[in-house]
This record gives structure tokens, sequence and C-alpha cells, in this order.
């Protein structure tokens, strides 16, 4: 079985996060989000995977995952051109699939659960697709299926009135028969193929569809919020770790990663899940945590940081309080009286503020 990572689009709802690259190399847990993606499908074995890229940032993509070997996968890149729709880019990756069964996997999309029992339930089957569907506060945010009698019976791209709350999730498991329904489709209302419409007419032209239930943590990483909680949710899963120094007199409780060459000076106080990538300084009186992730050569004085994200090479000179906030790489931040009202920032690559 091959693997498919879809990641392109141009990440609108999260700017200025994205005007200098995807959203999908944008950190969870001090590691890029398609990472994740690449990890999950080599876990179930799967170490062939294109990566379709294009728009901003695609050159981005090829200089951080190289062709795969710090991974131990073999990637190949494939350009879509504009962003057309997912069956769009999929029907760019026929070559490369050529008579196998497939997986697609949308970059943004995080999930905690192995997709390994349903990659190999999936490869034994004679299923034309198969798809893994979650429960969601709010389905009218996504496709959704339509499920009688343990079968789907319909699916449908963001209705207005949602029938149930089982989204689709970005995790497709495919065969050839793809191709050509994704030959025969329309554009939708965005001028998209949408993949959608595609497993549609596989229901509609009775090819047998199956699905799975993701009962554990999925999150579609579209807005802020989103990615922020995806990081609380990833690092209370990590195994805490110490390769830098924690000087005496600094408070730490919780999880807590911390990088080679960091240094947690006194007077610090630290609550996990937390971590603290390599060559990071953490000033005396600076507070961090829960549910923070600081990335590699940063700098932290003074400031108290709390469910938020910190990028790499970012200088923090603050006595501000950082609340669900979101700081990209090479920014700085410096105030110098102290402000105990939470602020929210959320600040592009490159950011320089003083308060």
């Amino acid at each position: 079985m091959k693997g498919i990572i879809l990641h392109g689009g141009h990440g609108t709802r999260l700017r200025p996060l994205t005007h200098t690259g995807p959203k999908q190399l944008l950190p969870i847990a001090n590691k890029p989000m398609s990472q994740y993606c690449i990890e999950s499908l080599r876990e179930a074995g799967i170490t062939d995977i294109a990566i379709i890229i294009g728009g901003l940032g695609a050159k981005k993509v090829e200089e951080t995952y190289g062709q795969g070997e710090k991974l131990d996968v073999n990637l190949t890149y494939i350009m879509q051109d504009s962003p057309k729709g997912i069956a769009h880019a999929i029907n760019l990756c026929r070559d490369f699939v050529g008579k196998e069964k497939f997986v697609v996997f949308l970059g943004d999309n995080i999930i905690q659960k192995s997709i390994s029992k349903f990659a190999d339930s999936f490869e034994k089957s004679s299923f034309d697709a198969s798809i893994l569907l979650c429960e969601v506060d709010n389905p009218s945010r996504f496709g959704i299926a339509d499920v009688k009698d343990q079968k789907i019976t319909k699916i449908m791209e963001k209705p207005v009135i949602p029938p149930t709350n089982l989204a689709v999730t970005g995790i497709y498991f495919l065969t050839q028969k793809i191709f050509n329904i994704i030959e025969r489709l329309k554009p939708s209302g965005r001028n998209e193929l949408e993949i959608t419409d595609a497993l549609q007419m596989l229901l509609e032209e009775n090819h047998n569809i199956s699905y799975e239930m993701i009962t554990d943590y999925w999150k579609d990483t579209g807005t802020p919020e989103d990615i922020i909680h995806a990081n609380s949710e990833i690092l209370k899963n990590l195994q805490p770790y110490n390769f830098g120094i924690i000087e005496n007199g600094a408070s730490v409780t919780g999880k807590l990663i911390v990088g080679e060459g960091s240094i947690i000076k006194n007077d610090c106080r630290i609550t996990g899940p937390a971590i603290i990538g390599k060559n990071c300084i953490i000033e005396p009186n600076t507070i961090i945590g829960p549910n923070t992730s600081i990335g590699d050569n940063s700098i932290l004085s003074g400031c108290d940081v709390e469910n938020s994200i910190i990028m790499s090479q970012c200088k923090i000179e603050s006595k501000t309080k950082i609340r669900r906030s979101i700081i990209s790489a090479n920014s700085q931040l410096s105030q110098n009286k102290r402000n105990d009202k939470e602020q929210i920032f959320l600040l592009g690559e490159g950011t320089k503020i003083t308060l």
C-alpha cells in the first residue's frame, strides 16, 4: 500500500501564521504537523509516500523533509499548480500509486490513534474505499456521512443542516476505482473537485464503501484555536525527558521535555505538560505552562506563558501574561512595564513588537 499526503492550500484562516509558509509545517509540540502524518503512515508499514505540494512554501516542504531519509520513508513530490480540490490532487497520483491500494492523508489532520489496524483491514478486504469517521460538535464545518444500519447511505460536503454529526476525517483508503470517478466529477460551487462528491458517486454506482470510527482524538487544524488545542493534546501523551540543565531553585511540576543545550534558570516556574526545544534560555522569574511549546534557540525572560506555542528563534522579554497565543519563528516581543492583563497574540514570522 502507498501513501499520499496533501500539503497544499493557502491556509487563509491561519494568517498571518501562513504568510511565509504552508500551514502543514506549523509546529505542534515542536514538530511540523504534517510530520505526524508521515509517522502515522510509517507506523502502518507504508513507507512509499507522495506529498502533494503547491503554492507558497512548496520549496519549504522539500527542504524540511528531503527525500524522507531522516524519517525512514521514501518521499516523492508532486506539484499541484493551483488548489483545485482534494479529488484533483488525488488524481495527480495515478502513476505514483500504480495498481496498489493507497491511503490519502490530509497534512493538517492530527490523529492520536494508530491507523495500522485500518490499513491492514483495508488491504485484506474487497472494499473499494474505506473512510474514517469521527463524531464532532460542529458538523456543518465538515464533510458528513449519513449512516443507516451500519452502512453509509450518503456523503455530503459541509451541509447547512447536517443529518448526523459523523465527520469524514481527512484519511481515505482508496483503490483504482476512484480515478474513473474523478475523471467524471464536475467542479463544486467553490470550483474544486470534492472528494466527498467522488465518494458519493462511488456509493451511487453501488461500489462498496466501509467505514471505521475514530473514538480517540482527531483534529482538523484549520484555525489557531484548533492548533492550540492539538498542541495540548499531543503534549499530554509525550514521555518526559531532560537533556538540558535545570538549575537549583527552578520549580518543575508535571511532564516536561527539555532539549539539548537548554538552560532553565533559578526562580523559574514550569508546569507541564510542556516542551522546551534545544538551546533555549529560560531566564529567572519566567513562568511557563501548562500546555505550552517553546521552539529551539528561543530566549524567554520574565514572561508568563500558558496554553501557547512559541516557535523557534524567538525572544520574549515581556512581563505580560501570554495566553492562547501562537508566536511564529524569529519573532521578538518586549515590554518594560508589568501588565497583569492576559494577552492573546497571533504573530507571523519575523514580527517585532514593543509594548
